[in-house]
């Protein structure tokens, strides 16, 4: 079909549905768009490994500790928009999987970040009890925990980090599926 709109409000229904079925047809790229950006925050940060090697050590303390897929694809890619947004690379990270996750994982993966500051920002004179602010949110526990367990202990070079290929299933099955409303969640 040969789409003739200049703008959306000359579209037709019939040009519209075939944009639609493109769009949907589409959303398998999702998963090898995020490895690229993910590809990407192999850089020098300071840190003993590079933010990748973060994510794989997060995830990979995640897969070990029984987390479902969902969790460990949301700790694979939980640090992903860093190079793109490095001041709010957690909401916007969630943002981008949002269709794919469960309300409390997205809550997770957007607000990890100030959860993180518990363990380090007394030291850079940031108040490290930030996150009392969200004490009594259904979500609080989860988010403390995926901190505690696996974020805040995945930069050492010596753990025995799996490779992206022992996620692919995982992120086959999490990101394969039907994307929700926009902003609606499970």
């Amino acid at each position: 079909m040969q789409i003739k709109l200049t703008s959306l409000e000359s579209g037709t229904r019939e040009e519209f549905q075939y944009l639609e079925h493109l769009e949907r047809s589409l959303d398998h790229e999702v998963a090898t768009g995020l490895l690229k950006l993910l590809e990407g925050t192999v850089r020098e940060t300071g840190y003993p490994i590079s933010t990748m090697a973060h994510s794989l050590q997060t995830a990979t303390r995640a897969l070990r500790d029984n987390a479902g897929d969902e969790l460990v694809v949301a700790a694979l890619f939980h640090d992903v928009a860093d190079v793109i947004a490095p001041n709010n690379h957690a909401p916007v990270g969630a943002e981008i999987l949002r269709p794919y996750v469960s309300e409390r994982t997205h809550w997770v993966m957007a607000n990890h970040a100030i959860f993180q500051g518990f363990f380090f920002w007394h030291h850079v004179g940031r108040d490290q009890n930030a996150r009392e602010k969200y004490r009594g949110h259904p979500d609080f526990e989860a988010c403390a925990d995926f901190c505690q367990k696996w974020d805040q202990s995945s930069f050492d070079p010596n753990y025995d980090t799996l490779t992206i290929d022992a996620f692919a299933p995982m992120i086959g099955r999490v990101l394969g599926r039907a994307p929700f409303s926009q902003g609606t969640g499970r």
